[in-house]
């Protein structure tokens, strides 16, 4: 096993304990908007792409519903195929599931005929992140490949604060976040 895999594992095992500690309600309440100070760096109009979350990630699906509730198109992660490269597509309506489907990782994603967009702001899943904008994501390098071809106004990360950690493998294809928000906290803008 790799450092990057025992890293990973040891991150998800971090994230999975510390979720569980948080009642149903309280993580009910997390992440509903974002905070005033991130919201005054993202322009007027700008698309914004969120993630579906999986087990254990924050609610992202919040941040959607925000952005299209103040006026933004909403974009989620879509894939072809497992191997296919990461594109986003139009989230139509954030209050209603029902307009996705399953993608080939187990999250949701827009079905096929939803309009492609190229986000302004691109707000990130990661396993852990370093105060000065490291990220470590899942491994497959999706969100590194996707921000090097289409850099955005901002690439930002969600996290639950127990996937700070001091220092990350980095290497020289990883791209370092703007920003990353936690229920407690905003670090950056870097």
């Amino acid at each position: 096993m790799t450092d990057k895999q025992a890293l990973r594992a040891e991150l998800k095992r971090r994230r999975a304990d510390f979720v569980a500690s948080i009642p149903g309600a309280m993580r009910g309440l997390m992440f509903r908007r974002p905070p005033e100070a991130l919201q005054a760096l993202v322009p007027e109009g700008a698309v914004i792409s969120v993630f579906h979350e999986m087990a254990g990630e924050v609610p992202a699906s919040n941040y959607a519903r925000w952005f299209f509730e103040a006026g933004h198109r909403v974009a989620l992660p879509w894939f072809a195929s497992r191997a296919a490269p990461m594109a986003f597509r139009e989230w139509t309506n954030p209050f209603v599931d029902d307009l996705l489907v399953p993608d080939p990782f187990k999250a949701l994603q827009p079905g096929a005929d939803a309009p492609l967009l190229v986000p302004d702001v691109v707000f990130c899943p990661l396993l852990g992140f370093t105060a000065g904008g490291a990220r470590i994501g899942y491994g497959a390098g999706h969100y590194d490949r996707w921000l090097v071809a289409h850099p955005p106004r901002l690439a930002i990360g969600l996290a639950w604060d127990c996937q700070l950690v001091d220092d990350l493998p980095t290497e020289p294809h990883d791209v370092p976040l703007h920003a990353v928000v936690t229920p407690t906290r905003l670090y950056g803008p870097f």
